[in-house]
């Protein structure tokens, strides 16, 4: 077995990375989404409006609920702003991309993602949401169209094969991203990536580029990442943008470097997402149970930015009232200049 393994790795790791070179394929039209009962909770965001996804938790885990308008204060670099909650989005329905990477050394994680399918369904509560399945190595591929039938995604799990050296995990949220967007506004847009930290040959999207396309996007990245690294990053997923003095410029940079070392983890940081990692199959399971409980759980604010300046703006998302939480909201988003 150990010979078998170490001969799969070694083909996955040689292989040529000639396709990475060719042009990223089209998403395929995905199946048409389910009209939306007349009743069903509607997400009213407007162009000129953000969208941040806010988890509000205590330190044992139980979500805070029942907050309210009145209970949040979200800063856009550092001036408050007249905010928007929207009540009762637990009950909207998902569209969810699961993105596993299928390059590189992820052959030895194929054990535990043959067993998620099960899982999806945490994502996947009612009959109106959703789920697609795409792979990467060098470039993503669409594996398994939207579909409300849990089952044939995880069977598409279960036969997986292992792709070529690369891990193109710019272009693939890229691509993800351009997947959810084509779905009815009223969904929950959720990414669930599981990758490594670090892009391997994305040639089609640039760290800038991607900052832009999440900046710009209500997208809700979820990231779950195997051979961590000890490094310490610029950013943590608590990270709301406290003590944040820099300029724009500034920050664009250092984003930009923070996504060349862990990309996984910015994509989440900056959707308002979560970035967890796990080794064995058991924490495997239980980073995923808790992303699809966190999904339905959070609080979605919504506001116009009174700063109309374009480019990178930083967010930072407290309560009025100090209850000792954890909260997780986007860090950052993209304004662009108004025509």
């Amino acid at each position: 077995m150990k010979l078998g393994l170490t001969s799969v790795l070694l083909t996955a790791l040689l292989a040529p990375l000639a396709a990475a070179a060719q042009q990223l394929p089209p998403a395929q039209p995905p199946a048409p989404m389910p009209t939306p009962r007349s009743d069903a909770p509607m997400l009213q965001v407007h162009a000129n409006e953000v969208l941040v996804p806010t988890l509000v938790e205590k330190h044992n885990g139980d979500v805070i609920y029942g907050l309210r308008q009145k209970d949040f204060i979200l800063e856009d670099n550092g001036v408050p702003q007249k905010i928007r909650v929207q009540e009762e989005m637990d009950t909207a329905p998902v569209a969810l991309v699961v993105a596993v990477e299928m390059g590189g050394a992820s052959v030895l994680e194929f054990d535990k993602l043959a067993h998620l399918g099960p899982l999806l369904d945490l994502f996947l509560a009612d009959h109106r949401s959703q789920a697609a399945l795409v792979g990467f190595d060098s470039q993503p591929h669409l594996i398994h169209d939207f579909t409300h039938f849990s089952p044939e995604i995880g069977s598409a799990l279960q036969q997986l094969d292992p792709g070529d050296g690369g891990d193109a995990i710019l272009d693939t949220v890229s691509y993800a991203v351009d997947l959810l967007e084509s779905q009815p506004k009223e969904y929950r847009r959720v990414l669930l990536l599981i990758s490594e930290e670090r892009d391997h040959g994305s040639h089609h999207t640039k760290p800038a580029q991607l900052i832009r396309k999440i900046g710009r996007s209500d997208v809700l990245v979820l990231s779950v990442a195997f051979s961590p690294s000890r490094a310490e990053f610029l950013h943590d997923v608590k990270d709301n943008g406290d003590n944040r003095t820099m300029s724009m410029i500034s920050s664009l940079f250092m984003l930009i470097q923070a996504f060349k070392k862990n990309v996984a983890k910015q994509v989440a940081t900056m959707s308002g997402g979560e970035y967890t990692t796990f080794t064995g199959d058991r924490a495997f399971e239980k980073r995923v149970v808790e992303n699809a409980k966190h999904v339905r759980n959070r609080y979605l604010i919504s506001f116009s930015p009174s700063d109309a300046t374009p480019g990178l703006h930083t967010i930072r998302v407290r309560t009025a009232q100090d209850y000792g939480a954890r909260i997780v909201a986007r860090a950052d988003y993209w304004r662009t200049p108004d025509p």
